[in-house]
């Protein structure tokens, strides 16, 4: 097993990540559209962690646009980067995700993470973050809510009511089944609000959570089993 080291130069502090985020945050950009729903391909990414050993596996699925069928998969296992401060939670994780879509040989197409994009309080969480970094189209679909208000959406699905963070709209709380509760979508990189939420739709045709956060959720916690068991 091949562990990812922390990077040289990786952010160790609170005030040099919030500076790394305030430096990238400048380069989002937020005019395009992003590709069409079902065209090309979808990565899903999620992590999982132990934190006894310090470890965090990610993983990183295509699917097929249009049939939703498995392209391809890859993993990685890390040290975790950065301790938990809320709203930083992208340093924790990134240089292990990034080697997990460094492996991949199909292009990744858009990236769906479990996470939040410009709903975010610095307008930079995790979607937008690997964006600017993979320069790649990305969106983030988060199961809970974070630091924003928000009226409950109709009772079916495809209803939504924006989230608020200062009275800005940075993301929808999304019904993806009827009656059953929201999930909480946001722009990460050069994909549209709307756009962001076609692709959830398209991406939630049996259950609440997109099949490329079912399939990422399933791999990594099997790599961090598979991790610790050769520890």
């Amino acid at each position: 097993m091949t562990i990812i080291e922390i990077p040289a130069g990786w952010p160790a502090d609170e005030p040099t990540a919030r500076a790394v985020q305030q430096e990238l945050s400048g380069r989002l950009v937020r005019d395009e559209e992003g590709p069409a729903v079902g065209m090309g391909h979808v990565t899903g990414l999620d992590v999982a962690y132990d934190d006894e050993r310090d470890l965090v596996a990610a993983a990183a699925v295509v699917l097929d646009a249009r049939t939703l069928e498995v392209v391809e998969e890859a993993t990685a296992v890390g040290r975790v980067s950065f301790r938990y401060v809320p709203g930083l939670l992208a340093f924790r994780e990134i240089p292990t995700v990034l080697a997990a879509l460094d492996r991949l040989t199909a292009d990744p197409g858009l990236l769906v993470c479990d996470g939040y994009g410009l709903a975010h309080p610095r307008r930079f969480g995790l979607a937008s973050h690997l964006g600017v970094l993979t320069g790649r189209p990305s969106i983030g679909v988060a199961k809970n809510p974070f630091t924003f208000t928000y009226e409950q959406p109709g009772p079916e699905r495809g209803d939504f009511a924006p989230l608020l963070a200062a009275g800005e709209e940075v993301g929808r709380a999304l019904r993806t089944r009827a009656r059953v509760k929201p999930v909480f979508v946001s722009v990460g990189h050069r994909v549209s609000l709307p756009n962001a939420c076609a692709h959830t739709l398209h991406l939630t045709p049996r259950y609440r959570i997109p099949e490329t956060t079912r399939h990422a959720d399933s791999l990594c916690r099997s790599a961090l089993r598979d991790a610790l068991g050769e520890a």
